[in-house]
């Protein structure tokens, strides 16, 4: 029972050291709280701690005063009432004696409601209540805390205005530059890494057309920084990101500024290399009229735009929350939380996930990905309208009732998560869903490792077998996927005759000026695409063993493993040959049984012959600095060092982090730091073996030098099952990282049999591991394949039955709407943002991601 306390400066006596006045760094969370998506509107309104400012509903407080043992928060009340009928006027929120601390939520007609907010301080066990304000009888620290804290604004919106889009200046080299005669010509696709062939996170040198590697992310992909190092081998300053590029922008960065910048002066500068983003945006603007007919359709068909809905309530019918440019991550999370595996991870052990949690909740991944599953599963948020809100609702003719019980979640604090230093996710615009389900699958892994580990049901290996031309000798090998991407062949279109006509007709159209006709997709078999899959590609730069040079070779890939469910992608994006962004929209009939069965990899097969296990010359650039840099301790940049220990970092770590990222800079070395202070090592002294010579790669640096890893990281390793001689391997190829040691382990997954054999012949060759492995495949049951395969993967039949397809409408991956539809209970559901119906009519030959599960029985 709260108790009303009668001398106030006393009460609060003992208090007074934990109570803070929030700084300018400070994240105050006075919306929503950090377990559950409570907020001052909720019934029993949200609590704000006065010494981390972190928000708690009425079901969580306690939890947060029992572990922290924090006493003092203020509680936050928003009473909503709709306005009298006649009142003029449009919405308002008050204060009782003072400003309000909320803005007005959106989901409310800001001309049909009116807001009274109240505000008091709680202490804890007691439940002492002090109203706010209070200035006459609370101290004075206590009263500037409070009014800090009722002003503060909101953490995302801090992020927002704190975002690198508003503050980029213009470079001091963009009008200046000088661009090379190399007849460098940039195509529009197939780029990779010219020191590493790394084909992600590419940036082109605007100077002499050089396309290399970015930094590395703190999730351990990105790249290996040479575009860097290029630039510290020319000078020249400018670069642009390859895969953003677009008619309305591109990211241009400043290695001599240290930063993102613009350039007024791109347009000339890419097209100097065959980047013609002017003619792309003519382009665009050209096909409007076709383009918008073609969308509005689209938009029409996926969203169920001409059947009546009827809305669906309770668990696993919540909404989410368009944030602007969210849907994709809203449609991913919908699909994650309909597989009993992700449910039973985050949403079954969601008491000791919250128990367990850290200080600040709000950057645990588990504890943001329970939120999140709660909120969709349990039904609190999403509650039919009582009887009498429908019979007003069909008195007014309106659809505000509804509106208001499908309000849905907001995952504000999941997105900012998981987006944290990710240059894309972590803007407003919108991205593609393949890319964030992949982004996902690396938190997951990373967060899991050791337990039951939700991802493994999409984990597969594929079987990659080439060919080289002229030996006929093979090579296998395998990798691990999380997806299947399946092409979509226009020249198997079943309608070509309709699409000829169509094309006539559109032509026709624009030169007598006339509308356009009805647009018309090419509609594809899936057979079609399923061949398009198996067929043979050609690789033109295979080094091949035999030959001991280059040479031209045939891949093909097969599926060593099944995954329990099985996430197809449809291949609708790409650049034409001009550098427009393309959609290829095209019909496709996806199957509600899906038999993969026929694609089990079968291995080296008789008569085969492999190619020697020898690696490619490693070419030693002449330029050696920054090889000789990890070699030898005395050259370790002191003034990088220095910034990164006025942060308050330890300085052994500090020289650690420079050392090892080559003094590329203190943000190379920020970014190693960050990566890495969770390993036991952290702090302790660098420790370095001199040696003379050149070394060509990280990955052999330990085998030459003779460095062991650090024990603590192989039993770290050991502990999670894996062999210790693997173990020691991946940490001496990533250079002793923990995270960068286990992404290998998942990705040679041969290398584990490799170990055994090798620890129990002592002699025999580490390929054959892998080849017998693969080697009379199909005489093997999937039970005695399970054995073979890395622990990490999961073997079973090829089987699988449609769940779930997420369907993109618009023109590219980086604009548009995302909506998904989920099979449940035998009805198939449309949830559209917030808006969760059944639906009438799924466009399943629309979609872009298709979820399969393995039939039940197999």
């Amino acid at each position: 029972m709260a108790k009303m306390a009668v001398d106030l400066g006393e009460l609060l006596v003992p208090y007074m050291p934990t109570i803070r006045v929030p700084r300018s760094g400070d994240r105050v969370f006075k919306s929503e709280c950090a377990f559950s998506y409570d907020s001052p509107e909720s019934e029993g309104g949200l609590y704000v701690c006065m010494s981390t400012f972190l928000g708690f509903g009425r079901e969580h407080v306690e939890r947060h005063y029992r572990k922290t043992g924090q006493s003092v928060y203020m509680h936050l009340k928003r009473t909503v009432k709709e306005k009298a009928t006649g009142a003029a006027g449009g919405s308002g929120s008050r204060r009782r004696n003072g400003k309000v601390f909320l803005e007005l939520n959106r989901d409310f007609n800001r001309d049909d409601y009116e807001c009274e907010d109240e505000a008091k301080l709680v202490i804890f066990p007691e439940h002492h209540e002090v109203p706010l304000p209070n200035i006459e009888e609370l101290p004075a620290l206590v009263t500037i805390a409070c009014d800090a804290v009722l002003n503060a604004a909101s953490p995302y919106k801090k992020q927002e205005i704190l975002s690198w889009e508003d503050e980029i200046q213009v470079s001091r080299h963009a009008r200046s530059l000088r661009q090379q005669d190399n007849g460098v010509q940039i195509p529009p696709s197939g780029w990779k890494c010219s020191k590493c062939e790394i084909r992600e996170n590419l940036w082109m040198n605007l100077t002499d057309g050089a396309v290399h590697c970015g930094k590395w992310f703190c999730d351990g992909t990105g790249g290996n920084g040479h575009a860097m190092e290029h630039y510290r081998e020319t000078n020249f300053p400018l670069a642009v990101r390859l895969d953003n590029i677009t008619a309305d922008e591109a990211d241009v960065y400043s290695f001599d500024e240290e930063e993102a910048v613009l350039d007024p002066q791109l347009a000339n500068h890419l097209a100097h290399f065959g980047i013609d983003i002017l003619q792309t945006q003519k382009t665009q603007n050209g096909h409007t009229d076709k383009e918008m007919r073609l969308r509005a359709r689209e938009w029409e068909v996926i969203q169920e735009s001409g059947h009546k809905l009827k809305p669906v309530y309770g668990s696993g019918y919540t909404g989410i929350k368009n944030l602007g440019n969210s849907c994709y991550l809203g449609t991913i999370m919908q699909v994650l939380f309909s597989i009993p595996e992700f449910q039973r991870t985050y949403v079954g052990n969601l008491q000791r996930i919250f128990d367990y949690s850290p200080l600040d909740p709000t950057l645990d991944f588990s504890t943001q990905m329970g939120k999140v599953g709660h909120a969709l599963l349990s039904g609190q948020y999403s509650k039919p309208p009582v009887k009498s809100e429908i019979i007003e609702q069909v008195m007014k003719e309106e659809r505000k009732v509804l509106d208001w019980q499908q309000r849905g979640v907001s995952p504000r604090m999941l997105k900012a998560l998981i987006s944290k230093d990710h240059p894309e996710f972590s803007s407003i615009r919108q991205q593609d869903a393949h890319e964030l389900f992949l982004h996902l699958m690396n938190f997951v892994e990373r967060q899991n490792m050791g337990s039951e580990n939700p991802s493994d049901v999409f984990r597969f290996l594929v079987e990659e077998r080439v060919q080289c031309c002229q030996s006929r000798k093979v090579r296998y090998s395998q990798s691990v996927g999380y997806s299947m991407q399946l092409p979509a062949p226009i020249e198997a279109a079943t309608n070509k005759e309709e699409l000829i006509a169509y094309e006539a007709q559109r032509r026709e159209a624009e030169e007598n000026m006339t509308p356009p006709p009805v647009p018309v997709r090419a509609k594809i078999p899936f057979t079609a695409c399923l061949q398009a899959f198996t067929e043979p590609e050609n690789v033109p730069d295979f080094w091949s063993s035999e030959l001991q040079a280059k040479s031209a070779g045939v891949k093909s890939c097969r599926f060593a493993s099944f995954p329990a469910h099985m996430l197809v992608q449809i291949k609708k994006f790409t650049f034409g040959m001009d550098w427009i962004p393309k959609k290829i929209d095209v019909s496709i009939d996806m199957p509600d049984y899906l038999d993969l069965s026929r694609l089990r990899a079968t291995g080296l097969q008789a008569g085969e012959m492999e190619l020697p296990d020898i690696k490619p010359p490693i070419v030693i650039p002449d330029n050696s600095r920054g090889l000789n840099s990890f070699l030898d301790s005395s050259d370790i940049d002191e003034s990088s060092v220095l910034q990164l220990a006025e942060m308050g970092f330890p300085l052994e770590a500090c020289r650690k982090a420079v050392y090892y990222t080559g003094n590329m800079g203190p943000e190379m070395a920020f970014s190693w730091i960050i990566a890495h202070m969770e390993e036991p090592d952290f702090a302790e002294p660098l420790g370095v073996h001199s040696f003379a010579e050149a070394s060509p790669s990280f990955s052999t640096l330990s085998s030459i030098i003779g460095i062991q890893p650090p024990e603590e990281s192989v039993a770290i390793l050991t502990s999670m099952g894996f062999p210790r001689r693997q173990a020691i391997q991946a940490l001496k190829t990533t250079n002793n990282n923990l995270e960068h040691a286990l992404d290998w382990i998942f990705t040679h997954p041969d290398h584990e049999e490799e170990s055994e054999a090798a620890s129990d012949t002592g002699d025999e060759d580490l390929d054959d591991g892998a080849s017998s492995g693969a080697n009379g495949h199909s005489d093997t049951s999937p039970s005695q394949n399970q054995e073979r395969l890395s622990p990490m993967v999961k073997d079973g039949p090829g089987r699988y039955e449609l769940y779930a397809f997420i369907s993109h409408m618009g023109p590219s991956v980086k604009s548009g709407h995302y909506v998904c539809h989920i099979k449940k209970e035998g009805r198939w559901i449309i949830y559209n943002d917030h808006k969760v119906c059944l639906s009438e009519k799924p466009p399943k030959d629309w979609g872009y991601l298709y979820f399969y599960h393995r039939l039940s029985g197999c």
